[in-house]
């Protein structure tokens, strides 16, 4: 026991050392690191093009807050609240709620590329913003992982955007990508640009899309029901948007051209998708007459229940603002309401079932649809935009 005693005695002051020798490493790499992110504070984005050296060893939160930096210099406030709360304790930093993309320059924007680059390939899962990395790389189910309804709906049309599609007829969607430092309006868009590994990273996204929410059919599905019937029963958890995809994509089987914009762009970015070049269409079978029948039947039960039943309860819970608003107008629209709004007119004029009514006034509306209208309203007071829910 003395013996031990008196070697343990020996080793402490060595030990000490190490342990001094250890604490002045760390010391002074947190000294090199702090000088090296100062001098990342510092850089000109403005003016010069960082090397990708330079950055590939940041962290996430890291890249996040040079992005900031890089936004910041020119005032923009951030929702994020990590680079928010980084800014606002930058001395140079003044809000400025008139920013505007236009704001940076094209050394700036070579810059955030470089950062958006590094940030997506540390993303544990593909996030909105990240599809510029994946247009010619094909992904799986496993790397997208899970996503809310906002998020899908934004990957998905992000994969056109690069290539400058407008999306005029969801304005909130448009705004989204107005919003995008890179993205450019191109009024010639077709959807014919996308590439193979584009068009099959769709058909990828929608599979997962569809395991996630556990729905028995979605669009895309249709070629498996060619010749086989489709029930009710699996239209069930489908909106109306998808319903009106489901019964047009019989007849896009067939080559059917659409006359409708957004019907014809959703088509042509369908991997599976031919268009016929000759004049008339292609007959339909007798199932599939009459699957798109059952797709019709069950979307005027659903629309037929704002007007006749009170809404359910929860039926509204998840529900963004923007689709809660269409909901409401739609009950208006019913009875040939004619909307101020341009885009919401020319929405509701691509339903066959819409029929302007220039003498409209609310003391056609019943009692349930007033009461639906004031339920979906209160709702919308506390619903969550999608404009807020992703910032990308």
């Amino acid at each position: 026991m003395l013996k031990l005693h008196l070697g343990l005695k020996r080793l402490l002051p060595a030990l000490a050392l190490l342990v001094a020798a250890h604490l002045v490493g760390l010391a002074a790499q947190d000294a090199q690191s702090a000088v090296a992110w100062e001098r990342m504070e510092k850089f000109d984005y403005a003016k010069q093009l960082a090397a990708r050296e330079q950055f590939e060893h940041l962290t996430l939160e890291d890249l996040g807050r040079l992005r900031g930096i890089i936004f910041g210099r020119h005032g923009r406030v951030f929702k994020d609240r990590e680079i928010k709360s980084y800014l606002e304790e930058q001395p140079w930093f003044k809000a400025n709620p008139d920013f505007s993309n236009s704001m940076l320059n094209e050394t700036e924007r070579a810059n955030l590329d470089l950062i958006r680059e590094l940030e997506a390939r540390q993303h544990e899962k593909i996030e909105p913003g990240d599809m510029r990395w994946w247009q010619t790389r094909a992904f799986n189910e496993s790397q997208l992982g899970e996503h809310t309804a906002a998020e899908w709906r934004i990957l998905r049309a992000e994969i056109e955007a690069v290539h400058g599609r407008r999306f005029d007829d969801q304005p909130w969607l448009q705004q989204y990508f107005d919003d995008r430092y890179w993205y450019k309006a191109d009024p010639a868009f077709d959807p014919k640009r996308l590439s193979a590994i584009e068009r099959r990273n769709l058909t990828t996204m929608d599979a997962a899309q569809r395991k996630q929410r556990k729905v028995a059919l979605s669009p895309g599905d249709m070629e498996h029901f060619q010749n086989n019937a489709i029930t009710e029963q699996m239209l069930a958890g489908l909106s109306l948007y998808e319903l009106r995809l489901l019964r047009n994509e019989v007849y896009a089987r067939r080559g059917r051209q659409f006359r409708t914009e957004w019907l014809s762009q959703y088509f042509w970015s369908q991997p599976w998708y031919v268009a016929r070049d000759e004049a008339g269409e292609s007959e339909l079978s007798e199932v599939e007459k009459k699957n798109i029948e059952t797709v019709v039947a069950f979307e005027k039960q659903v629309k037929d229940g704002l007007s006749s039943k009170p809404l359910p309860k929860g039926l509204l819970e998840g529900m963004f603002l923007e689709d809660a608003r269409k909901l409401r107008q739609e009950i208006y629209a019913r009875h040939g309401k004619v909307f101020k709004d341009k885009w919401l007119q020319k929405y509701f004029a691509s339903f066959d079932w819409y029929k302007a009514n220039p003498k409209y006034t609310d003391a056609s509306l019943s009692a349930v649809e007033r009461r639906n209208i004031a339920s979906i309203a209160a709702y919308e007071k506390k619903a969550t935009s999608v404009l807020d829910a992703v910032e990308g």
